[in-house]
């Protein structure tokens, strides 16, 4: 797999020091092969579904397991409180912190959307597969994969989606900065890029040349629905491009924690910012951003590591607590799979994730699952909530506020009346 200094989504400062910014065409309806041996039907899925797509690399086995249906609000109703815990880059090496987090998820029942750079299946020796919009053919600022590690990420990815987490895309090369950065790329060309990015899941067996190894359990030309850009650039042409490739939310944004909107047709779910505890500012929420403002290095002082991994996490608990117990925005926090100044960022995300997912009225879900409820409500509830300000409560309680939110019935007909 990648080494570690290689994944580091390095991006410029926003907000004074508030944030560190983070970390072939396959469009097409692919032909299905009935009964093709490597594929496994997902849990509950009749035995009729299963069937291979493409080469083989992923397979239609049923709907996917362990998914709730979305509730509308009911008048008078308190909103769940949603906390998203998303992983950009995701892929499984010498770390195993992609094993490890699908273990804690499965601990505190959550659910999780994994952000997987389709680079990750993509071989050394394929790399000229990859032609990246302003760059040689075979560039990547994070390098590519080798068998292991390809046959490491498949497993999990496998695992992941049958335990009803979401597989997003991190897109691919994870170029940043002005010179030929994603920032700097037109509405066609991250149609490229988001098109290969399907590509290299959807061709996995016949590019890294691994018949033998099992399918990916999902369509991916439908379970790709959203996506995070490297650095948090780009996002304007990419969301452009990406609704006319099956994108329904896009969560390559900087915002605060209020309830969230659409943007050019899609649901903008933003990385937020978030107290940092004893400082002045807040930054987003996620590691690399509280690593930039600690120590600017992923390899800082020893000695600080555990305060630096406390801050985070009681960071991330003071942001959940302001909107737990006031406007009940959706909490949306970003990771990377790495060990930065000795792990503490991933303790600290561990931790938040044991003192929150477990809360009366908590819900930890994936993306899609928070797109689906948006989808499920009635939209004049929406505007309303959105009306709340950071950990604001509704003055009057939350009766009354969902209440009046909730869309007049419809007129009566004069027939209807007799």
């Amino acid at each position: 797999m990648l080494a570690a200094t290689q994944r580091i989504a390095f991006g410029a400062a926003v907000v004074a020091l508030a944030a560190g910014l983070a970390g072939c065409s396959g469009s097409g309806a692919p032909e299905a092969q009935k009964g093709a041996p490597g594929a496994k039907k997902a849990p509950g899925a009749p035995k009729e579904a299963v069937r291979l797509i493409g080469d083989g690399s992923t397979a239609f086995t049923g709907l996917q397991p362990h998914m709730t249906t979305p509730r509308k609000l009911k008048p008078g109703q308190k909103p769940p409180q949603f906390v998203v815990f998303s992983w950009d880059g995701a892929g499984e090496d010498s770390q195993k912190l992609f094993s490890h987090f699908r273990g804690v998820a499965k601990k505190y029942d959550a659910k999780m959307t994994y952000f997987l750079s389709g680079v990750y299946l993509l071989p050394e020796e394929k790399a000229k597969l990859y032609d990246p919009p302003q760059h040689l053919a075979g560039s990547s600022d994070i390098g590519f994969n080798d068998a292991v590690g390809i046959k490491d990420t498949l497993r999990e990815v496998r695992a992941a989606w049958l335990e009803g987490n979401e597989i997003g895309t991190h897109f691919n090369g994870h170029f940043c900065g002005k010179d030929g950065g994603v920032g700097t790329w037109s509405v066609e060309e991250w149609k490229s890029e988001l098109s290969q990015a399907k590509s290299f899941v959807k061709n996995w067996k016949t590019n890294a040349g691994l018949p033998n190894e099992a399918p990916l359990p999902f369509d991916y030309d439908k379970e790709l629905i959203g996506g995070r850009t490297p650095c948090l650039e780009g996002q304007k042409n990419m969301m452009l491009a990406a609704r006319t490739m099956g994108f329904r939310y896009d969560s390559s944004g900087i915002g605060n924690q209020v309830w969230p909107k659409k943007t050019e047709g899609l649901w903008d779910l933003p990385l937020q910012l978030v107290p940092v505890p004893g400082r002045e500012f807040e930054t987003l929420a996620m590691d690399y951003n509280f690593m930039y403002n600690q120590s600017g290095t992923v390899k800082g002082d020893p000695d600080q590591h555990e305060y630096w991994g406390d801050q985070m996490r009681d960071g991330l608990i003071q942001a959940f607590d302001r909107a737990y117990e006031g406007n009940r925005a959706p909490l949306i926090i970003g990771n990377h799979f790495e060990s930065w100044n000795g792990g503490t960022y991933m303790r600290a995300v561990e931790e938040t994730i044991a003192a929150v997912c477990v809360q009366k009225d908590v819900q930890c879900v994936t993306f899609r699952q928070l797109a689906d409820w948006l989808d499920a409500q009635d939209p004049a509830t929406l505007k309303k909530l959105r009306t709340l300000d950071v950990g604001e409560a509704p003055k009057n309680g939350w009766p009354a506020f969902t209440t009046t939110a909730a869309s007049p019935a419809p007129p009566v007909s004069h027939a209807e009346k007799h």
